[in-house]
C-alpha cells in the first residue's frame, strides 16, 4: 500500500511558503469577515450597508477557518512524522501561548482601562484568569476574545493526533485514523450531542482529514485511496459549510450577510483544489522567501484584529470615511501583530530551539518539507 515508500514534497528541500501565503489568506479572510459583516457594533451600523460591494465576499471569509484547520492537519501530520508525544506537546506550547497571553492581556486591559464596549465579554478577573488556560469553554467560561473557539477546536485535535503520536505514525495508521474519524464524524452529523461534539467534531473533522491526506500525498504520491479520502472529506465539508453559513443568515438576516449557498460550496472546493495544489507542487512559483513574513503575522494578526478594531473604528468612524477608517485599522492590526511576532513569539521560540540544540538529536527521518519547525508555523491561525 505504501508503494515505493515516501519520496519528499516538492523535491524533498525547502519550506513550503505557499502555505505562508495561504495562511495569510485565510487570516485577512476572517478579518474581512469581522470588519465588513459580522462588527456592527464595533461600527454603529450594519458593516454590510457601509460596505455593500464588498459584503458577499466578505461574507465568505467566514470560512476562513476551515481553511485554517486544512492547512493544520497538512502540517501538524508532517510535524509529528518521525516525533514523540513530547516533542509534539512542547512545539504546541510554544507556538500557542506566547501571543495567546498577550491577547488575554490585552483584551483585558482594554476593557478593564478604556471607555470601549464593543463586543465587550463582560469578564471578571477570575474569569480572565481561566481564558489563559486555554480550557475555559471546558469551564463553561465565556470566552475574553471571539476568535478563541477556534483554538479550542484545534486543542481538541491535537489531543486526537497524541492517539496517532502514541500508536506510531504509519502511512497504514494514519489511513486508519481519518477513516475513522471521517466514519464517526459523517455518522454524527447534525448531532446535538455535547460529547459528540467535544470529541468527534462532526463539523470540523473534515477540514482536517483534507489536510491530513493531502500531505501524505506529499510523502507517498497521489495515491487513489488518499483521493478517496480527501473526496470524502471535501463533501462532508460543503455540508458543513452550508449549515454553517445558513445558521449565521437565519440569525442575522440575507440582508447582513449575502451569501449565497453555491458561493459557500466553490469555496470549500476552492480550498480543497489550493491544498491539492501545494500537495502536488502546483503552486511551487509562488515561493519567495518574504512570504514567511506574512505567515509570521497571521497567528497574531487573527488574535489581536478585533481588538484593534474595538479601540480604533469607534475613535474614526465619526471623522474618516468607512474605507479609510478601515484601512487605518488593518494596518494598526497588522503592525501590531508584527510587534508581537518580534517581542513575544520569535524570541520564545528561539530560546527553546537554543535550548533543545544541546540535547542528542533524534534518529533522522527522510526531509518532507524542509525543516520541521518550519512547517509548526503553519499549524494554527
Amino acid at each position: 500500500m505504501t508503494g515505493a515508500g515516501p519520496r519528499g514534497a516538492a523535491g524533498g528541500s525547502g519550506r513550503l511558503t505557499e502555505l505562508d501565503l495561504l495562511r495569510f489568506v485565510a487570516a485577512m479572510a476572517v478579518l474581512s469577515f469581522h470588519y465588513f459583516i459580522a462588527f456592527a457594533s464595533v461600527w454603529g451600523d450594519r458593516p454590510a450597508k457601509l460596505f455593500p460591494a464588498i459584503s458577499t465576499l466578505s461574507g465568505l471569509g467566514i470560512l476562513g477557518v476551515e481553511l485554517f484547520f486544512m492547512i493544520s492537519g497538512f502540517v501538524i501530520l508532517m510535524s509529528i512524522w518521525g516525533r514523540g508525544l513530547g516533542a509534539f506537546a512542547l512545539s504546541r506550547l510554544v507556538r500557542i501561548f506566547p501571543a495567546y497571553w498577550i491577547s488575554v492581556g490585552a483584551t483585558a486591559a482594554v476593557y478593564g482601562l478604556t471607555a470601549a464596549t464593543a463586543l465587550d465579554p463582560k469578564l471578571s478577573l477570575g474569569e480572565y484568569g481561566v481564558n489563559l488556560t486555554l480550557l475555559q469553554r471546558a469551564f463553561g467560561v465565556y470566552d475574553a476574545n471571539g476568535v478563541y473557539w477556534s483554538l479550542w477546536v484545534e486543542l481538541r485535535f491535537y489531543v486526537l493526533i497524541s492517539i496517532l503520536i502514541l500508536t506510531g505514525v504509519t502511512f497504514n495508521r494514519c489511513l486508519i485514523f481519518m477513516g475513522v474519524w471521517l466514519l464517526a464524524a459523517g455518522f454524527f452529523a447534525g448531532s446535538d450531542d455535547a460529547w459528540v461534539e467535544l470529541v468527534v467534531m462532526p463539523k470540523y473533522a473534515a477540514y482536517f482529514v483534507g489536510g491530513m491526506a493531502f500531505f501524505l500525498m506529499t510523502r507517498y504520491g497521489p495515491k487513489l485511496i488518499l483521493w478517496c479520502v480527501a473526496g470524502i472529506s471535501a463533501g462532508l465539508a460543503v455540508s458543513a459549510a452550508l449549515d454553517r453559513v445558513e445558521g449565521r443568515i437565519e440569525l442575522v438576516g440575507y440582508a447582513a450577510m449575502p451569501v449565497p449557498g453555491w458561493a459557500v460550496a466553490a469555496t470549500v472546493i476552492g480550498f480543497y483544489v489550493l491544498m491539492a495544489m501545494v500537495a502536488l507542487g502546483g503552486l511551487r512559483r509562488l515561493r519567495w522567501r518574504g512570504l514567511t513574513v506574512l505567515g509570521a503575522l497571521t497567528y497574531p494578526l487573527y488574535l489581536f484584529h478585533a481588538t484593534a478594531a474595538v479601540l480604533i473604528v469607534p475613535a474614526l468612524r465619526d471623522t474618516l470615511p468607512p474605507w479609510l477608517t478601515a484601512a487605518v485599522t488593518v494596518l494598526a492590526a497588522m503592525a501590531f501583530s508584527y510587534l508581537v511576532y518580534r517581542v513575544a513569539e520569535r524570541p520564545v521560540q528561539e530560546f527553546v530551539k537554543a535550548r533543545r540544540r544541546g540535547r542528542p538529536s533524534p534518529a533522522p527521518v527522510p526531509p518532507v518539507v524542509g525543516p520541521l519547525v518550519a512547517g509548526e508555523k503553519a499549524s494554527v491561525p
